[in-house]
């Protein structure tokens, strides 16, 4: 099979879907690798060593998208790219289709096949290929709102962890699965006082065995989140419902209660956002304003840390791309449940439920496409 690596275009995306030892992976299985050219500069690997890995080096994205079987990107194709995507070709990547319509409608009409790192799942319900991003956005997520809660930002000026004699802050943390769980672990190592909130008892009972004694544990309902924010100086949004719209938590309405100079950092924006008034940013333009409150939105956040993001998301995508390749389509989808799980679009159906709830489109079960 011949694998296409493109150079990522999103502002700022300074990523690249894999990395020479990769390409030399497969490249071992028999398949040939073709990078744009400069693709991996941003992460720290050169054009010299994709060749040394046997990847073939070319100059431009048309040439990659009009001879690959199967593109690795790292972000969703964005609109210069619409119509490079043909008919039949496997398209792997973070696509979180149900945040936009333009994308979801942009590959039906190119009739490829678009399996989503996003929704990949184990049979124990795992996102793998969430996991190494999630870790990163929520590890990154406390550090880019404490920065924002520095008055240059248009925070109120305090320090997370306080000092002897000042109170630290307080942070609430909506979700409390892998974003969460990194957010609260930096921002208790930190020093704040953190709250984590869930929906599922189970897991803050886990949540409430292994964090440090200044994270508490909280069940989410509107009543507790409507506490939380009111007195919250840093709000993390971590909630995922896996290929679908996140619930909307924090309203507009609910904005009021916040302080003055508080933070909000949605992680959840590439999947419409968890709070109402958020809207994704760049990192250039990472933050706006409104009624007094910082809200972060850059829907790309790992892309900030290229160096560590790049190797750890391709740590875990290369086996599956890998098992895609040898196989091919269909018959990967039909020996492996987490790759079935990753399809959202072939050739114009919708195949994934989320994606077809978010639009009102028809949706038809994967067997049935098969």
């Amino acid at each position: 099979m011949k694998i296409g690596v493109p150079k990522e275009i999103k502002a700022n995306e300074n990523r690249v879907a894999l990395i020479p030892v990769g390409a030399e992976l497969l490249g071992a299985h028999g398949h040939e690798i073709l990078v744009e050219k400069g693709a991996g500069i941003g992460s720290g690997f050169q054009d010299g060593d994709y060749r040394l890995a046997g990847a073939k080096i070319v100059d431009n994205p048309a040439e990659i998208f009009g001879a690959a079987d199967m593109i690795m990107k790292v972000k969703e194709p964005l609109p210069s790219e619409y119509a490079l995507m043909r008919e039949g070709q496997i398209i792997f990547t973070y696509f979180h289709f149900a945040a936009s319509r333009e994308l979801t409608e942009a590959v039906i009409k190119s009739q490829c096949i678009a399996i989503a790192y996003e929704t990949v799942q184990t049979p124990d319900r795992a996102l793998p290929l969430l996991i190494p991003m999630s870790e990163v956005a929520g590890r990154m997520s406390i550090q880019e709102g404490a920065r924002c809660l520095e008055k240059l930002y248009g925070g109120k000026g305090i320090l997370l962890g306080g000092v002897p004699g000042v109170e630290p802050a307080n942070v609430a943390i909506l979700g409390g699965g892998v974003v969460g769980t990194n957010a609260a672990k930096i921002a208790a190592g930190l020093g704040a006082r953190v709250q984590i909130f869930d929906i599922s008892l189970e897991r803050l009972r886990y949540l409430d065995d292994v964090m440090p004694k200044n994270v508490t544990t909280v069940m989410s309902n509107p009543a507790n989140i409507r506490k939380a924010i009111s007195e919250a100086d840093l709000v993390i949004g971590g909630v995922l419902i896996p290929g679908a719209k996140a619930p909307r938590l924090i309203t507009r309405d609910m904005l009021k209660l916040m302080r003055k100079g508080s933070v909000i950092v949605d992680v959840a924006v590439d999947q419409g956002g968890c709070v109402e008034t958020i809207r994704p940013t760049t990192h250039e333009n990472p933050t706006f304003e409104i009624d007094g409150v910082v809200h972060y939105g850059v829907a790309n956040m790992p892309g900030a840390v290229p160096m560590t993001s790049t190797v750890a998301l391709t740590n875990a995508t290369l086996p599956y791309a890998i098992q895609i390749a040898n196989t091919g389509f269909p018959k990967c989808v039909q020996d492996s449940s987490p790759v079935a799980m990753g399809v959202n679009i072939v050739r114009g159906q919708v195949t994934y439920k989320g994606v077809a709830d978010a639009f009102g489109l028809p949706y038809v079960p994967l067997e049935e496409v098969l």
